[in-house]
């Protein structure tokens, strides 16, 4: 029962940690480096509570986080995304069952291309002439909170038998 409650507890902190993200992101178009450390050092603990079994549950969410992390430290290099964004979903990587990481990616993408349009649009009302600083981290937390609430946190309550 401690087990279960130190997941749901673990899910609570790590949905506050992506409006965190998000917020700060937004005011400083900046995810802190020490935000995601703590995200990616708390996994573990995520997975003893899960009882997630060493093979393959949890080589199969180091392989995801290393292949996000190529793909996206990729996209960085090129200058297509922010270091912390990098680093925020590669974290998440750590918590988030393989087949729903890529539905967060997919809800990140819609969530972050109308975020793109609307920031775009405020842009040019405002004659802005620097470049459109997007903070992605919203549409990345966005997509975090979307699976915490449609995937972990209903089974966690109900595995204490909360209705």
């Amino acid at each position: 029962m401690l087990a279960e409650y130190l997941h749901y507890g673990l899910l609570v902190g790590l949905a506050i940690a992506l409006l965190f993200a998000a917020v700060t992101d937004i005011r400083e178009r900046k995810i802190a480096n020490w935000l995601n450390a703590g995200i990616a050092l708390a996994a573990p603990l995520f997975w003893w509570s899960g009882s997630l079994a060493l093979w393959p549950d949890v080589a199969l969410q180091l392989g995801v986080a290393v292949a996000a992390f190529v793909v996206l430290a990729g996209l960085f290099a090129l200058k297509m995304m922010g270091g912390g964004d990098v680093k925020l979903l590669t974290a998440l990587a750590l918590w988030i069952e393989p087949t729903w990481f890529l539905r967060l990616l997919i809800v990140m993408a819609l969530v972050g291309g109308v975020l793109t349009v609307i920031m775009g649009a405020i842009h040019l009302i405002r004659r802005r002439r620097q470049r459109l600083a997007v903070p992605y981290g919203v549409a990345i937390a966005s997509a975090g909170l979307w699976v915490l609430g449609t995937h972990y946190l209903p089974g966690a309550a109900l595995a204490m038998g909360i209705k």
